[in-house]
């Protein structure tokens, strides 16, 4: 009897040595796939979003030539930047939800917004 229960003994700590590697596996795993998810190199080169940013540097630069040039108010300029401001806090929510992409409706959502901004920027 003594020789079956140190069998079972053995049986038992395998396993638990069996699982504990186990979990210290997938542990390490998970750390290694969060550090790539935040290493950020796709969110940044990925083309919808680059696309959507590029748009909204353009039209920065465009309100701030408008100013420059007298065809525009400081406070139209500061509203306008501050609603680009917006739009692009909106992309960086949207890619936040699918590992540093946007989906092709949130780019269209987003370029209705940035149309709409650039009209408004032309008007002014």
């Amino acid at each position: 009897m003594g020789l079956c229960c140190c069998a079972q003994a053995l049986k038992i700590e395998t396993m638990k040595s069996k699982i504990l590697f186990s979990a210290l596996c997938i542990a390490f795993l998970g750390i290694t796939n969060l550090s790539m998810a935040q290493d950020g190199s796709f969110a940044k080169n990925h083309p919808r979003r680059a696309e959507v940013n590029q748009r909204l540097t353009n039209q920065y630069r465009r309100i701030d030539d408008k100013v420059r040039d007298g065809d525009m108010s400081r406070r139209q300029a500061y509203d306008m930047h501050r609603r680009d401001h917006q739009i692009r806090q909106e992309e960086r929510r949207m890619a936040s939800r699918h590992d540093g992409h946007i989906t092709r409706h949130e780019q269209y959502r987003l370029n209705r917004q940035e149309n709409r901004m650039s009209r408004k920027i032309h008007r002014a």
